[in-house]
């Protein structure tokens, strides 16, 4: 059990491993209300392992009557996070708790019944108040978890730009099913099995969000000088393979046994910087080249103009990154966070790392004890630049701290 200290806001996280969802949920929900004391919670999140998905309505029952005023928010994952710890196999559930006062809370349903896959997406309904102009961290945050099944995540997305481009989302896609049903959506008293949850948090909180990608940049940057859609045909006026191939060339003999699945091209998100650093760039996979047309394809639309860089990801680069971003942000951020949310990609984790709690560790090593919780995810949602992104293999990390002066 951890806890902040007292301040205006509070948050609490609990962790339980009893296979039962009564018990689980009670024991989690009533180490949460004995950290906060008389401050009830304004907000919770639930993260349970699949090993819960039969029983979640059993499980949000038993939490609900002992934290009962909060929004309720929650799903299955992968893994769950809690404690500085990852869980990755075993039983686990994860609620974190936070008071929040004077702050805006607006709960979103979105399911994706039937044929809206197809059809589009509904509009977001939220009310047209009068948002932050800039995107950063006193804008609103949608904390937003989805089926990957079922949900349009890249048009929802988009959706969510086109109508409140101010709005930075954060979150994953719940894990722990491997077929259409067997995932699990909360939303207050309510269980899910597709579409999407979330709530939009608007007032007195400064959430700072961390999206560690994973890799970090090799080789010189390019211009797009001739491009399709997905497919760039030349980089710097010179084909685009054969810059791939400089990059690789570049690389050290161990660095190039793990380049021959894990190369990535990052995509600038701001043309009008004059340097770049690593969180500048949307990182997406290289899906193949042809070298009659000396061409490369990767996982998203880029145009002629922008600016682009190779990078690697394994687990030294993964775990060099995410320490970086983090302590780039403890440096520009005047007040230490409270309390944290992480949605970690379930290509991370031992699988990447080869040990247990990489993340987990890497955020308690750099801000101490404060109440983190989160779950390992089927993708990553959060900002890079001024757009909101679905991602892989990423830590996208929320640390909530007390509005900035």
């Amino acid at each position: 059990m951890t806890t902040a200290q007292k301040t205006t806001l509070r948050f609490a996280s609990a962790l339980s491993h009893r296979m039962s969802a009564e018990d689980a949920g009670e024991e989690v929900a009533r180490a949460v209300r004995d950290s906060l004391g008389t401050d009830q919670p304004d907000l919770a999140c639930l993260f349970f392992s699949g090993h819960y998905a039969a029983t979640a309505d059993r499980l949000i029952s038993a939490v609900r009557s002992v934290v009962k005023s909060a929004v309720l928010i929650g799903c299955t994952g992968e893994g769950i996070i809690a404690q500085g710890q990852e869980f990755e196999e075993a039983p686990a559930v994860t609620l974190w708790a936070a008071r929040l006062p004077g702050v805006r809370m607006n709960p979103v349903h979105l399911p994706f019944d039937g044929d809206d896959a197809e059809s589009g997406v509904p509009d977001w309904p939220f009310e047209a108040e009068p948002f932050s102009e800039n995107l950063d961290r006193d804008s609103p945050l949608l904390l937003m978890l989805a089926d990957p099944f079922t949900t349009p995540v890249k048009d929802s997305l988009d959706s969510l730009h086109d109508l409140y481009p101010t709005i930075r989302a954060i979150g994953g896609l719940a894990g722990g099913g491997r077929e259409p049903g067997e995932h699990r959506l909360i939303l207050d008293d309510r269980v899910f099995d597709r579409g999407l949850v979330g709530v939009l948090l608007s007032g007195p909180v400064s959430v700072h969000t961390v999206i560690s990608q994973g890799c970090r940049p090799i080789g010189e940057r390019y211009i797009v000088t001739r491009a399709d859609h997905n497919v760039i045909y030349e980089l710097g006026g010179a084909p685009a393979l054969d810059q791939l191939q400089q990059a690789f060339d570049s690389l050290t003999e161990n660095e190039k046994q793990h380049a021959q699945r894990a190369l990535h091209l990052g995509i600038a998100m701001d043309e009008h910087r004059e340097r770049f650093d690593r969180g500048d760039f949307l990182v997406r996979n290289i899906l193949g080249a042809d070298r009659n047309s000396g061409s490369i394809a990767v996982g998203d639309t880029v145009q002629e103009g922008q600016t682009v860089q190779f990078h690697l990801r394994d687990a030294e680069s993964a775990s060099e990154d995410l320490n970086l971003m983090l302590a780039a942000e403890q440096n520009r951020s005047t007040l230490a966070p409270k309390g944290g949310l992480i949605f970690s990609c379930c290509g991370r984790g031992h699988h990447l790392f080869g040990h247990l709690h990489h993340d987990a560790e890497t955020v308690h090593n750099r801000f101490g004890a404060i109440p983190v919780s989160g779950f390992f995810c089927q993708g990553e949602i959060g900002p890079v630049g001024a757009h909101n992104f679905l991602h892989g293999y990423t830590a996208s990390i929320a640390l909530f701290s007390e509005p900035d002066p």
